[in-house]
């Protein structure tokens, strides 16, 4: 079975990197009815982190966001792949895009179980249109 890749709306926010916050921005959404697709955080200096949000309905998420006080970013494009889990699926992804000379910007993989992995692909805007033409998005 052939990888299923996915151009997805994403939107990020910053916040203190203390215990519970995360925990905090993610209640307010389940308040909100909102489903992430996927979910990512990372340190960003000091104290702080940016958190990705990859929501099932932006548009609900928007909602429940600003419902929540919450400050995110515009809407903004990444890719979500998922698989058979195989030793080198990730490596497959990354060597067509360095054939291509794509950079990649970030990217988070993870083996779900029952034999699939998945994950989440950032690039620069400029190159959405030839990862989607490459990837077969």
């Amino acid at each position: 079975m052939a990888d299923n890749v996915r151009l997805v709306s994403y939107f990020y926010t910053h916040c203190a990197d203390s215990p519970g916050e995360a925990f905090r921005l993610l209640s307010s959404l389940k308040e909100g009815g909102v489903n992430l697709i996927a979910f990512s955080a990372f340190p960003e200096g000091m104290n702080r982190c940016q958190v990705d949000f990859i929501p099932e309905n932006p548009d609900l998420f928007l909602k429940a966001a600003h419902k929540a006080g919450l400050t995110v970013s515009d809407k903004r494009q990444c890719f979500l792949i998922d698989g058979a889990d195989r030793p080198g699926a990730v490596a497959e992804v990354l060597k067509r895009l360095a054939d291509a000379k794509i950079n990649v910007t970030a990217m988070d993989a993870v083996c779900s179980g029952d034999g699939r992995y998945g994950a989440i692909l950032w690039v620069k805007p400029a190159a959405l249109a030839a990862v989607s033409t490459l990837l077969g998005a």
